[in-house]
């Protein structure tokens, strides 16, 4: 009856940190569900509309970083997401400012519309395909660059109390991710914004336990908790999400792109809070928060 008093006031303990209580692998039984989205996305809805979209393509959003995870992990198993030109994608689409021309598969559009003239020359056509097929359209924005770094224990630290054989610890680390965006001139090739966003990314750990004699020769000896890690492909995505929200707001600032007539730039809170962000301070005016 003692080992259960003692388990049940460590589970108490960890729950009164902040924290939802842990829920094992058997349990894990939750149904697919869409993304969850960060602020910055949100932020990307709240932005003023445009007076034109603009044509845009992705060519590639590299990993350019070179990190691997660590051991116990596989030695080819990279510490960041691959699939950063669809999140770069799917920002863009989400800010209502571009119009997004598929160019990472490229090749493989090119492949579908030969099969389709290669078809349009047999009889019983599809009424579908029969129509000449439209060139390919243009595009007069590209946008460029890949996830630049990411650097792990940039901080990290803990607390715990030990009391007559009963502890409780925690631990966390902070790791980072930064990428870089840019937005390249079609025609001349000439950069006309450039931006770059870091995240951070965080792992918390928190344990209790206890070490104790209950009677001669008997020894109690229980420990309980959790880790919890901050997805690292969704701040990948949220670091995408902001460097789109602070390149349209340098190419507003610019007058390169311009809103809608009913959608002042001064009137709009996430394009103003966007735009003091822009604004650095040089090193040695201004305090330190």
């Amino acid at each position: 009856m003692k080992k259960i008093i003692v388990l049940g006031l460590l589970l108490a303990t960890l729950q009164g940190c902040g924290l939802r209580e842990p829920v094992s692998a058997e349990q894990d039984t939750e149904t697919p569900t869409l993304t969850p989205r960060a602020s910055t996305y949100y932020d990307l809805l709240k932005m003023p509309r445009p007076k034109g979209r603009l044509m845009a393509v992705v060519y590639g959003f590299r990993d350019q970083t070179g990190q691997y995870k660590p051991t116990p992990a596989s030695s080819f198993s990279t510490s960041v997401t691959q699939g950063a030109a669809s999140m770069l994608m799917d920002a863009m689409q989400a800010s209502g400012w571009f119009v997004v021309l598929e160019r990472e598969g490229l090749q493989n559009l090119l492949t579908e519309r030969k099969i389709i003239r290669a078809s349009q020359k047999k009889a019983n056509t599809p009424v579908n395909i029969q129509g000449e097929l439209p060139p390919l359209q243009a595009a007069n924005m590209m946008l460029e660059g890949g996830i630049i770094a990411y650097d792990t224990n940039v901080r990290s630290g803990g607390e715990g109390a030990r009391y007559l054989g009963i502890d409780i610890t925690r631990e966390y680390r902070v790791d980072q991710v930064t990428v870089n965006l840019r937005a390249v001139d079609v025609r001349s090739g000439q950069v006309l914004a450039n931006v770059m966003t870091s995240k951070t990314i965080y792992s918390v750990s928190r344990s209790a336990g206890v070490f104790k004699f209950i009677e001669f020769k008997k020894l109690l000896e229980a420990e309980v908790g959790y880790t919890t890690n901050e997805p690292a492909q969704l701040c990948v995505l949220s670091a995408i999400e902001a460097a789109v929200g602070h390149l349209l707001a340098q190419g507003i600032e610019r007058n390169m792109w311009q809103v809608a007539g009913d959608n002042s730039p001064a009137n709009n809170e996430t394009l103003d809070r966007y735009l003091t962000q822009n604004k650095v301070v040089p090193e040695g005016e201004g305090g330190a928060e």
